[in-house]
């Protein structure tokens, strides 16, 4: 997690600009990357066409110098490519396929005033870290030095911030767009949007120019549980039409902006400051697992999945049987962002010793007011339909939140490795034990040392990841302990360099990007490289890993990115690493106890060969032998995992 500075700076020399890596530099890598994972004679191929897309004089060196050109007159050349390419472009729905999650501490309510009252909290903690949004007071972090010679710690872009409670994704036929009111005409009102049994509530947060204290907004909470209660008010669950695909979305809202009343609903939900819902008990086991699904995706139409509006960056849940979390509409922020703004809310909600000020008299609130629609029968239909769909998302589901308790980062670090990257290798050790192949791997690498920057993907399945993989599955015994330790620390090695590139913008995937849509703006043809069968399959990741440390009791979780993928989330502490695995059950390529059973057992093999390295190594130089390594103490009886998973429909 990035450092914070205890005083913004001042007069801060502004970032640097994300750089256009060498055409030539990007190609040789980007044949590296995926040498290993296609067929020889279709890398032949591959190798023709990046040879001639690359040739002198020829079309990629004319499409690098126009992609300079854009970096020339722009602050950031790849932001709006990424964009839309990442988020405004995909039509999956926002739940489960896009939408991480943080997963909250299970809330030890003992009856719904309580819940309310944790509500009301977490609303003055919003309010209170808003405005030090708004007044540019928030710390800028840093991050270890890597752009200069000497430097120990680069400045990391703030803009990310500044769009936590202003954005909105409106969902378009094609394209999705992401508005944000701070920079519109007309100014955020200061209001939040509460879904409370499936209806959405207007609650302003200030009244005759200061906020309401949390005695107030419990009162104003209150008052809109009782007000959904009204069966005789209720109002079609219309939330649900958010969790469906953007497409779908998209046609469901121009019917319902056909009507004043419902044109009115939009627009004060696009411009609330965040949405806060309060759910039903879900009567399910509050395992970790089970929360992170009930967060992910509500647990369908019949419990919370429609007490939701997705499109809003900032979700907050709070359960009245404690299970509570933040949803995160991605478009506008990274994950990184999503852990420090609920990190200083989490800390806002159980160390602060301020007591709840007098109430106003309840005449002088103002009434909470429901949101109303109007619903014709065609929008009845849609949210069937929508209801369907979400219910196939919440029985497709497979997520398995498992904490390896064994050891931790403090112990990889010892071997002088980066515990980031041991894990990374883990991973693709894990993938290979269960599928014999290594596959297209994300890992999000974030350039946010440089203006507007967002993330690049550090590619994990290198090369010497694989060296390694197959010497620790040789069942014949070809490789000596001594060599699989050589091929672990060239995978380190390797998995480090590549994220140094990505983290100081010279990683493949954005420059690739940025030279597609570059042609299509030309007006061009689709260069054969980008049409090619090896680069479709380069952007097709089965693993999508990211590292979101969290410093309080909390984790971070999404999904898988395809359809035969895991999502990989994890969280190395001290002594313990947490994994969030997703997958979808209709693959019967994947299962994520299956894939988490044999992580636990590569990060326990690796332990053990480090252990006896260090034995042999102190045995060489008589210095007596090593500590026992983790995996040993472990006393690890069962067989590795192997072979293709199957499982129960």
């Amino acid at each position: 997690m990035p450092i914070l500075e205890k005083q913004p700076p001042q007069g801060r020399k502004a970032l640097p600009k994300v750089p256009v890596p060498p055409l030539h530099q990007t190609l040789d890598m980007y044949m590296r990357c995926m040498r290993h994972l296609v067929p020889d004679q279709k890398f032949r191929d591959t190798q023709d066409i990046v040879e001639k897309f690359g040739k002198a004089g020829g079309i990629g060196e004319m499409l690098q110098r126009k992609l300079q050109e854009r970096s020339d007159r722009t602050e950031n050349w790849v932001y709006d490519y990424w964009l839309r390419e990442m988020y405004l472009n995909n039509r999956l729905a926002l739940p489960v396929n896009s939408s991480p999650v943080m997963v909250l501490s299970k809330q030890p309510f003992k009856d719904r005033k309580d819940s309310h009252r944790y509500a009301a909290r977490l609303i003055a903690g919003v309010l209170e870290y808003k405005a030090m949004l708004d007044a540019g007071s928030l710390p800028v972090e840093l991050a270890r030095g890597q752009l200069s010679p000497g430097v120990q710690w680069d400045p990391l872009c703030m803009e990310q911030y500044s769009r936590i409670f202003s954005c909105y994704r409106r969902p378009g036929p094609k394209q999705d767009t992401l508005l944000d009111h701070k920079t519109s005409a007309r100014a955020q009102s200061e209001y939040i949007i509460v879904a409370c049994k499936n209806q959405f509530f207007v609650l302003d947060v200030a009244m005759k120019s200061r906020k309401l204290s949390e005695t107030e907004l419990l009162t104003q909470l209150t008052r809109i549980s009782k007000m959904a209660e009204n069966a005789e008010e209720r109002l079609p669950a219309m939330g649900l039409l958010t969790s469906d695909g953007r497409t779908e979305w998209a046609q469901a809202r121009d019917i319902l902006m056909k009507d004043a009343t419902n044109r009115e609903t939009l627009d004060a939900i696009e411009r609330c400051v965040c949405v806060v819902c309060l759910d039903e008990p879900c009567g399910v086991e509050a395992t970790d697992s089970n929360r992170a699904k009930l967060i992910l995706h509500g647990g369908g139409h019949d419990k919370n999945g429609a007490n939701r509006w997705y499109d809003k960056p900032m979700q907050f849940i709070v359960g009245a049987d404690g299970v509570c979390g933040v949803v995160c509409e991605h478009s506008p922020f990274e994950g990184i962002v999503l852990v420090q703004c609920t990190e200083y809310l989490v800390k806002y909600i159980t160390e602060s010793s301020s007591e709840p000020g007098a109430p106003a008299s309840v005449s002088d609130l103002p009434l909470p007011r429901r949101l109303q629609w109007k619903c014709s029968p065609q929008i009845q239909g849609l949210l069937a339909s929508s209801a369907d769909s979400l219910q196939r998302l919440v029985r497709n589901l497979d997520m398995d939140v498992h904490t390896f308790n064994s050891y931790g980062k403090e112990f990889i670090k010892k071997q002088r490795m980066s515990p980031d990257a041991f894990i990374q290798v883990a991973l693709q050790l894990a993938f290979y034990k269960c599928n014999a192949r290594e596959v297209p791997t994300y890992e999000s690498a974030s350039i946010r040392r440089f203006q507007q920057g967002r993330v690049d993907n550090i590619r994990s399945a290198t090369p010497e990841a694989l060296a390694f993989v197959r010497s620790m599955t040789d069942e014949l015994g070809l490789h000596t302990d001594s060599v699989r330790m050589s091929r672990l620390r060239d995978a380190i090695k390797a998995q480090t360099d590549f994220t140094v590139l990505a983290i100081t913008g010279n990683g493949i995937d954005n420059h690739l990007l940025g030279l597609r849509e570059i042609a299509q703006e030309l007006g061009m043809d689709r260069p054969e490289i980008f049409k090619d069968e090896t680069f479709l399959l380069s952007n097709q990741f089965i693993l999508s890993t990211s590292q979101v440390p969290a410093t309080l009791d909390m984790f971070c979780c999404y999904g898988p990115v395809v359809a035969n993928g895991y999502g990989a989330c994890y969280n190395p502490q001290a002594d313990n690493i947490l994994f969030c695995v997703s997958s979808f059950r209709e693959s019967t390529e994947t299962s994520s106890a299956v894939f988490t059973r044999a992580l636990d057992h590569s990060l326990l093999v690796m332990a053990d060969l480090c252990s006896k390295n260090a034995t042999t190594s102190a045995a060489n130089v008589a210095t007596g032998p090593a500590t026992a390594s983790p995996a040993r103490s472990a006393k690890l009886s069962k067989a590795a995992p192997r072979g293709t998973p199957t499982k129960g429909k």
